[in-house]
């Protein structure tokens, strides 16, 4: 990505997110997918301020809660997860890093509400898998929302930088 057109598109990354977010509904919201994608196709702090100025942004909006911490993290380690495919447009692996962002995303930030919300699971290895299971249902929607806004992400960053901006196109390794 050409530096002049990191900023804006960092910019645009969290004003889209935002915007989707706080009118999402049924926990169907891009911010995996925007992670993800900041990873790959943006360099260095902007990468990873995306993911953490959206969620500020929005978590005012609609109030945070006693596992953020958690949530922050998983978002931050969806980021590094995308600089794996930085180098690349397989669909392939950009699917799998999809799946391991949200399937990280759910292990953490389960464990981050079991610890914050003691008093709703016992702090037992019982109240963490009751936690987990009470999470399957939540876990479903953020998959598909991770899988289709990677596609439109990814998709529609290819599509552009092969006709309207070219010079973003992804320098691919050889094989």
């Amino acid at each position: 990505m050409q530096k002049s057109a990191a900023r804006p598109m960092a910019i645009g990354l969290i004003i889209l997110g935002a915007l989707i977010r706080v009118t999402q509904a049924l926990n169907f919201a891009p911010v995996g997918a925007i992670s993800l994608f900041a990873g790959a196709r943006l360099r260095g702090w902007q990468a990873y301020a995306v993911p953490l100025a959206l969620m500020a942004i929005t978590d005012v909006i609609l109030g945070g809660n006693s596992a953020w911490p958690a949530v922050y993290l998983a978002f931050l380690i969806t980021v590094w997860i995308g600089t794996r495919v930085r180098n690349t447009e397989n669909p392939l692996a950009i699917g799998a890093a999809s799946l391991a962002g949200s399937i990280q995303f759910f292990l953490i930030t389960n464990f981050g509400a079991w610890l914050a919300m003691g008093h709703a699971y016992p702090r037992t290895v019982q109240g963490l898998i009751q936690c987990y299971a009470a999470g399957v249902p939540f876990y479903w929607r953020t998959l598909a929302s991770d899988v289709l806004y990677t596609a439109i992400l990814f998709g529609l960053h290819a599509w552009l930088s092969r006709t309207v901006a070219r010079r973003e196109q992804v320098t691919l390794q050889a094989a």
